[in-house]
């Protein structure tokens, strides 16, 4: 909890050590597309900041593009600010954003739509995902939101027209990938564990507490050819599950197609792995 509130201060701290660097970057923008940016920036802290103090899974969504958009930001403005102002306004953002991305805020998201006796732990963003498609899909958000706007604004009314008509189904399109992100989660329930991976899975799979027979750290990328390994290359946070008998998964494979599968022997990547290991043995899952 400590760590949810030191990000909700560095979030509400943004516009005190950012806003001289980004309205010396400004400065010299014309008077409409100068006032839509700073009403852009103080929008996404706002919503940043209420996400932060009612975490739900779109506002993790929202919290995914805004936070390393606002760096990114701050990074470009750096150049036309004071030296002074430029490094304070990097550091403040920079942890801001790594704070908002962190486990602590995934982990408060995940939980406030809980039901019941259930802790729900993150599934992690697959790394082939995380250092490719979801950079150049946060990118295509905020351009799709802001370039059709600031070029209306600017009197350029004809490609602004254009880039809005364009630009905001698009963002709205991919907002929508993004948040089955956020919706990837590891859940201990009273009769056991259930997990949903919309990325990987028709639907969210309960498995009793009867049937697992272990439940494991795993840091190896092998797996026998039957388990069923959700991980989706991703090596940090596995969790291994052992299973007495058979249970039924329908696997996703590719975007229409499906199948059953009736694996033992499951592998997820999960953030705070070793907590949800942890509660797992407070609840009597075998671990």
């Amino acid at each position: 909890m400590i760590w949810l509130w030191c990000t909700r201060a560095s979030w509400a701290l943004l516009p005190v050590t950012t806003g001289a660097a980004f309205a010396d970057a400004t400065e010299g923008w014309s008077t409409g597309p100068s006032r839509l940016a700073a009403l852009f920036l103080w929008v996404t802290w706002s919503v940043g900041l209420f996400t932060l103090f009612a975490p739900r899974p779109w506002g993790l969504t929202l919290l995914r593009v805004v936070a390393p958009c606002g760096f990114a930001c701050v990074a470009v403005s750096s150049a036309s600010t004071s030296a002074a102002s430029a490094e304070l306004a990097l550091a403040s953002s920079g942890v801001a954003a790594i704070l908002a991305l962190s486990a602590p805020t995934a982990l408060a998201a995940a939980n406030a739509h809980a039901y019941g006796d259930e802790q729900r732990f993150p599934l992690r963003i697959p790394m082939p995902l995380l250092f490719g498609p979801v950079p150049v899909a946060v990118a295509l958000v905020v351009l799709g939101v802001v370039s059709g706007p600031l070029l209306l604004a600017d009197g350029r009314y004809l490609t602004g027209a254009l880039a809005t008509v364009v630009g905001v189904p698009v963002a709205l399109l991919v907002v929508r990938a993004l948040h089955s992100l956020s919706c990837r989660w590891f859940v201990l329930v009273p009769a056991g564990i259930a997990i949903a991976d919309p990325l990987t899975l028709t639907e969210p799979v309960l498995v009793r507490r009867e049937h697992i027979a272990r439940l494991r750290r795993t840091a190896t990328a092998a797996l026998p050819p039957d388990a069923l390994d959700l991980r989706l290359g991703t090596i940090a946070g596995g969790i291994l599950m052992g299973l007495t008998e058979p249970v039924e998964f329908g696997r996703r494979r590719g975007r229409g197609n499906a199948d059953v599968v009736a694996p033992q022997l499951i592998a997820a990547a999960v953030v705070r792995a070793d907590a949800a290991i942890g509660r797992a043995r407070t609840r009597r899952i075998s671990a």
